[in-house]
C-alpha cells in the first residue's frame, strides 16, 4: 500500500515538475547563457597557449593507456592530436579498464608495455617506480613540473626522491550536485552540514523524488563517500594514519563514519533504486539518474568530483541551470576537501615519452581539456579563463588556492589490491557495507584482514 501510494505521489509531483521545469526553462537557459561570466576573458574556443618546446619526433610512434573512457577519452585524445601536431609523433590510445596494475603488468610480461600511463591511483604508481616500471622524468619534464605545480603535487608524483609523475588531471572530491527544478519543488536548500543533509534529502524524498543516486556498481565511488565523512569527522590526522594504515580499520573513528553514512544509505526513499538499486548502477549512469530527464528525475542529487560536469552535459542538461553544485558538507568541525587526479608516468625511458609528459606539465595541453569542460587541473599557470563556465572556474580556483593543503584521495594511496581493484579490497567491502548498512563492524573486520594483507603491516 504505502509503495502504491508512494508512486502516486511521484507520478502527481513529476507532473507538477514538468509544468514548472517548462515554465522556467527560458529562466534556466539564461542562467546558463551567463555561465561564462563578465570578466573579460575569451573562454572556450580560445587560442592554445604555446609555452613549452617539445622535439621534433616525426616517425615515431607511443602507445598511452588511461581508464578513460567515452567523452573524457575524446577530449583527451584532443591533447594527444596537439602534441602529434607539435612533434610529428603519431599517438594511439589504449584503455586499460578499471585495473590499471592488472593491465599494465600484463603488459610487461608479455613484453610491450605502452610508453606512458595515466594513473589514477598514487599507490599504483609508487608501485610501479619501486618495481622499476616507471621511469623517473628527465630534465625538461621535470622542470615543467617544478615551474607550474605546488610542491603537495609534486611529492604526490615522487617515489624515494625522485620525480616519476606528472599529474596532469585533477579533481575536486568534495562535491554534491543538485538537479534544481527538483529542489525548487521540494523547497529543498543547499546544505551546509551532514544533518541538513539528511533533512534536505528527506524533503526531496517526501516530494517523490528518491535523493541521492549512488554509483554503488563502480566501488570507488563508494570510497570517496566514505573518505569525505571520515575526514571531516575524525580529522586530517586521523585520515593520514588510516591512509598508511597506521592504525586499523577496527578503529572507533572508522565505526563512527560508517554508521554516519549509514544514516543515509540505510534509509528507506534516499537512495535512488534502493540499495538494490545502487549496486547495480554504474557512475555515469547515477549522474544521469540525476540529470537525463530534468522534468521526471530518478534523483535530486549525485555525489562526485568535478568531472561530473562532463556527464551533466552528455544527459542533456546545462551546468549553472539545470544543475548546480555545492561543497560537501560537513560532517565534523569543517568541510572536507578531498582531491584526486591521474599522473602520467614513463614505462618506457624514451625521448616521445619523456616529451609527452613535459608536455602534460605544461600549461598548453591542460588549456585544451579545460576548455572541453569536465576537467580541472593543479597547473598553477592555467588560465581560468580557459575553464568554459562559472562554476568549473570556481572549482578550479579553489584546487588552486589550496596550494599544498589538500588530503589526496585515501583508497588511491593504498596499494592497489586493496584500494585500486574492483571486486576486492576496500571497493568490495564497501560494496557488501551498501547492501547491508547494519553490517559496521563486519565490514570493519573485512577491511583491516584486507587492508593487513595488503600493507604486510
Amino acid at each position: 500500500m504505502q509503495k502504491s501510494l508512494r508512486r502516486n505521489r511521484k507520478r502527481k509531483k513529476r507532473t507538477a515538475r514538468a509544468a514548472l521545469a517548462a515554465a522556467s526553462a527560458g529562466a534556466l537557459m539564461v542562467t546558463a547563457a551567463g555561465c561564462g561570466g563578465d570578466d573579460g576573458d575569451t573562454v572556450s574556443g580560445a587560442p592554445v597557449p604555446v609555452t613549452v618546446k617539445l622535439p621534433n619526433l616525426k616517425g615515431q610512434k607511443l602507445q598511452v593507456t588511461a581508464v578513460w573512457t567515452g567523452t573524457e577519452q575524446e577530449n583527451f585524445t584532443k591533447v594527444l592530436e596537439e602534441f602529434e601536431k607539435r612533434t610529428g609523433a603519431k599517438v594511439s590510445f589504449v584503455p586499460s579498464g578499471d585495473d590499471m596494475a592488472g593491465f599494465v603488468g600484463s603488459k610487461i610480461a608479455g613484453g610491450s608495455p605502452p610508453d606512458v600511463a595515466m594513473v589514477g591511483q598514487v599507490g599504483v604508481m609508487r608501485e610501479f617506480a619501486q618495481k622499476g616500471w616507471a621511469k623517473p622524468l628527465d630534465a625538461a619534464a621535470k622542470a615543467e613540473v617544478n615551474k607550474n605545480f605546488a610542491k603537495g603535487w609534486q611529492d604526490l608524483g615522487s617515489y624515494e626522491g625522485k620525480q616519476y609523475g606528472v599529474y596532469f588531471k585533477a579533481s575536486n572530491k568534495s562535491l554534491i550536485w543538485y538537479n534544481t527544478s527538483v529542489f525548487d519543488y521540494a523547497g529543498a536548500k543547499e546544505p551546509k552540514t551532514w544533518k541538513e543533509l539528511l533533512t534536505q534529502a528527506q524533503l526531496i524524498s517526501d516530494s517523490g523524488t528518491d535523493a541521492v543516486a549512488v554509483g554503488g556498481q563502480d566501488g570507488w565511488t563508494l570510497t570517496d563517500w566514505f573518505e569525505n565523512v571520515y575526514l571531516s569527522q575524525a580529522g586530517p590526522k586521523k585520515y593520514d594514519q588510516l591512509a598508511q594504515h597506521k592504525i586499523k580499520w577496527t578503529d572507533p573513528s572508522v565505526k563512527k563514519a560508517l554508521e554516519t553514512l549509514a544514516q543515509l544509505w540505510g534509509a528507506k526513499g534516499l537512495v535512488a533504486g534502493g540499495r538494490s538499486g545502487a549496486l547495480q548502477t554504474a557512475f555515469p549512469d547515477s549522474v544521469t539518474k540525476a540529470f537525463g530527464n530534468a522534468a521526471e528525475p530518478d534523483a535530486g542529487m549525485v555525489f562526485e568530483a568535478d568531472f561530473v560536469a562532463a556527464n551533466v552535459s552528455d544527459a542533456g542538461a546545462e551546468l549553472g541551470g539545470d544543475a548546480k553544485v555545492f561543497p560537501f558538507p560537513a560532517v565534523g568541525a569543517k568541510p572536507p576537501v578531498v582531491t584526486g587526479g591521474d599522473v602520467g608516468v614513463a614505462l618506457k625511458n624514451s625521448k616521445a615519452s619523456q616529451a609527452l609528459l613535459t608536455f602534460l606539465a605544461s600549461p598548453d595541453a591542460a588549456t585544451i581539456w579545460a576548455q572541453s569542460g569536465g576537467f580541472i587541473s593543479a597547473n598553477k599557470n592555467v588560465k581560468f579563463s580557459a575553464y568554459p563556465n562559472d562554476p568549473m572556474r570556481d572549482i578550479a580556483k579553489a584546487l588552486i588556492a589550496a596550494g599544498n593543503d589538500f588530503r589526496f584521495d585515501m583508497s588511491d594511496q593504498a596499494p592497489a589490491s586493496f584500494g585500486g581493484k574492483p571486486a576486492q579490497g576496500e571497493w568490495k567491502a564497501l560494496q557488501d557495507f551498501l547492501k547491508n548498512p547494519r553490517n559496521v563492524e563486519g565490514i570493519q573486520r573485512q577491511l583491516e584482514a584486507d587492508a593487513a594483507k595488503a600493507y604486510k603491516n
